[in-house]
């Protein structure tokens, strides 16, 4: 293993990268799964709590690209160390919430330090290794936000449910920890701009904006419907309380799949896998709109959108380190940027629907914003800045030229 993928060392800093994706997106979506036990001990409303989701995502929105631009010369070992030391103490503060207010205040930290997070640790996983190999250390980082639907929500929920929700942030915090201790030691203190993750393999700004516009609005899409789930499979679909944890462990295997093909297609179909992920989406989303009184539809297209959003995620990974204009820590603060407006405004929508469409609607709305999406994927190749650009002479022209082109060089990957 150690000659096909990376020392020893760069492995495990390559899981407990991947666990802190785990732990970031497993905070910032766990209040979905406890929202009427939230709701309940903070004497709030579920649409309340729904808007914790919501500003945790607008923090990030608004912080990602100036923290980015104020420590891009950091070390990442140093950066990512503080950060995760900020999530310890903030999801720690979370869980001795008081009030609603509190929560929402421990909660902005927390999204503080997830702004700066996802602009940082891609570059940071990818330059372990060799260039050849990337592709699927990135799978396996973008597998620990999957791991969350899959393990870290529906885990959450039930721990909330047998205890208390408190003893979930809890343990969160305390994951936290552990992987602090194990980048602090572990991951090369290696200085910004010196590895070839630090930058596109086959820069293409016109690209790059599209994937930032398909990007919001697929996301958006998303959590118009899943910010809500919890009260569309008891309220729409019929299940009991006791069964959303289960469900959303189906939803997570799913998306956990979705992870894995991805990685094994994205290097040589980037845009083609982008294409079908949003078709998909809009279709399972609509679906749930109109089947969702069967059980079994239900939970067949809440476990095809758990898939799409969760490879969607991992394909923005491979994508950008390929398409950067720039510094790649500037090209993934962008593409954080995106995905969290849509968390932002899909969660929004859902809270302005809910009282009066009801929270069948939410899924409806979802369909048609990643519909949206789906004809700004599908027009990227027109917005190619390489498009009126001629090939040399020695090289053909190809259609996705980008997304199949090699790494510069395979002598200056690290680990």
């Amino acid at each position: 293993m150690r000659e096909r993928f990376g020392s020893v060392s760069a492995v495990i800093t390559l899981i407990a990268l991947s666990l802190s994706t785990f732990a970031y997106v497993t905070t910032e979506t766990l209040p979905i799964g406890l929202l009427p036990l939230i709701a309940k001990d903070l004497g709030s409303t579920t649409s309340a709590i729904g808007l914790l989701v919501t500003a945790y995502a607008l923090v990030v929105v608004v912080a990602s690209i100036p923290l980015t631009r104020l420590t891009r010369r950091l070390a990442r070992r140093l950066l990512l160390s503080i950060l995760l030391s900020v999530f310890v103490v903030a999801t720690c503060l979370s869980a001795l919430a008081p009030n609603y207010w509190f929560l929402m205040s421990a909660r902005m930290v927390t999204a503080l330090s997830q702004a700066l997070f996802w602009a940082v640790v891609t570059p940071a996983a990818a330059g372990l290794f060799r260039a050849e190999v990337r592709g699927r250390a990135i799978s396996i980082l973008y597998a620990g936000s999957s791991l969350a639907a899959l393990a870290g929500v529906p885990v959450g929920t039930w721990l909330g449910q047998q205890t208390n929700w408190r003893v979930a942030f809890f343990a969160l915090s305390g994951i936290g920890l552990l992987i602090l201790v194990i980048i602090a030691a572990l991951l090369p203190n290696t200085p910004v701009g010196l590895s070839s993750a630090d930058r596109g393999s086959a820069p293409d700004r016109g690209r790059y904006l599209s994937i930032v516009a398909t990007t919001a609005l697929a996301v958006t899409g998303a959590f118009a419907a899943f910010t809500y789930i919890n009260p569309f499979l008891t309220d729409v679909s019929g299940f009991s309380e006791s069964s959303i944890g289960p469900l959303l462990l189906v939803r997570g295997v799913a998306g956990l799949v979705g992870v894995f093909v991805v990685g094994f297609l994205v290097d040589r179909y980037g845009w083609q896998i982008m294409v079908t992920l949003v078709a998909v989406q809009t279709v399972a989303l609509a679906g749930q709109y109109a089947m969702g009184g069967s059980q079994v539809a239900t939970v067949i297209t809440m476990s095809v959108s758990g898939f799409t959003l969760a490879a969607l995620s991992a394909a923005l990974g491979a994508r950008v380190l390929a398409v950067a204009p720039g510094g790649s820590d500037m090209a993934g603060a962008g593409t954080s940027t995106a995905f969290n407006i849509g968390i932002t405004a899909g969660a929004f929508f859902g809270s302005v629907l809910l009282p009066g469409a009801g929270v069948r609607s939410t899924a409806l709305a979802g369909a048609l914003l990643t519909l949206v999406g789906f004809v700004v994927v599908l027009a990227e190749p027109a917005f190619s800045s390489q498009r009126h650009v001629a090939p040399a002479a020695h090289e053909p022209a190809t259609e996705d030229t980008h997304v199949a082109a090699p790494p510069p060089s395979l002598t200056e990957a690290v680990g």
